[in-house]
């Protein structure tokens, strides 16, 4: 609950409460962080969003932050039912979703699933989940990017994560960001709060089970009905922003994802910058969703 320009309040949304950073007035830009963040993670573009006469709010995923943290609704039928949840109670019919990371493959699973509700989508760091899913299958690179990802399956591997002060949170961190902003003051600072964050009792055991939730799911009926929803066309127009240095989600493999989006599509391969581009370059990425959101 960082103090700063914005307000803190919480909603009611499918079920469950959930805790949102919210500033500014216009149509409504509502910010997904991914793993292992938290709302904080869009902090900058907070204040320049709303400056670009727009209402932007920033939530706390399902399990993250001072969100609830239910045992259950992991899997991208709730999660992307949480966003839309979300519209609603803040007294919208429609919003722009931007996701970075987790949360853009939440907002793909909105956009397809919940179309009238997405007016434009803005991902960053996510291949659409059924080109992830096929990269994991056919490509070795994917698979070795991903070798966190498969580690997250084991048994009360939340442990493992926050132990020593979420100390593998920081070396995941290190991993996955550009090294240019790993020398900067705030990669200190971002990398600091998200050990922070993910300490929070249960946080860390919720934030895994999407994992567990999307790699288990392939055996079962429900994952079954999920794939076969997500191959309805994306119809919103769609601006895919990639990091060239991003290690987990390999530009290659989110490249691919166009071939789902029916609607006006953009590629934009960011250089030099890793897997959070919102933080290690928040002027451009801010910049960008301006446009496509006043596009």
């Amino acid at each position: 609950m960082i103090e700063g320009p914005w307000s803190h309040r919480f909603i009611s949304a499918n079920g469950s409460r959930f805790h949102v950073a919210e500033l500014g007035t216009g149509p409504l830009v509502l910010l997904l962080h991914g793993f292992p963040e938290f709302w904080w993670a869009w902090h900058q573009q907070l204040p320049m969003l709303a400056d670009a006469g727009f209402r932007a709010v920033a939530m706390d995923l399902r399990g993250y932050g001072a969100s609830d943290k239910p045992p259950r609704g992991y899997d991208g039928f709730t999660l992307s039912a949480d966003v839309t949840g979300a519209i609603r109670a803040l007294g919208e019919r429609r919003a722009i979703i931007v996701g970075a990371g987790a949360g853009g493959l939440i907002g793909w699973a909105t956009a397809a699933l919940h179309p009238k509700m997405v007016q434009r989508l803005v991902v960053l760091g996510a291949a659409h989940p059924l080109r992830l899913r096929s990269a994991f299958i056919t490509q070795a690179a994917q698979r070795r990017a991903g070798a966190a990802l498969l580690k997250f399956q084991l048994p009360r591997f939340e442990h493992v994560l926050t132990r020593d002060n979420a100390a593998l949170v920081g070396d995941l961190l290190d991993e996955w960001t550009g090294p240019a902003f790993q020398s900067t003051a705030a990669y200190a600072e971002y990398a600091a709060k998200c050990r922070e964050a993910m300490r929070i009792p249960q946080a860390a055991f919720c934030a895994l089970e999407a994992y567990r939730w999307a790699f288990r799911s392939t055996m079962r009926l429900h994952g079954y009905r999920f794939v076969r929803a997500m191959k309805q066309p994306v119809i919103t127009p769609t601006l895919q922003l990639q990091g060239s240095l991003d290690t987990v989600m390999i530009p290659a493999t989110a490249q691919g994802s166009g071939r789902y989006v029916l609607a006006d599509y953009e590629w934009r391969l960011l250089d030099g910058i890793g897997h959070f581009p919102h933080v290690e370059t928040p002027d451009l990425v801010t910049g960008e969703i301006i446009r496509w959101a006043k596009g």
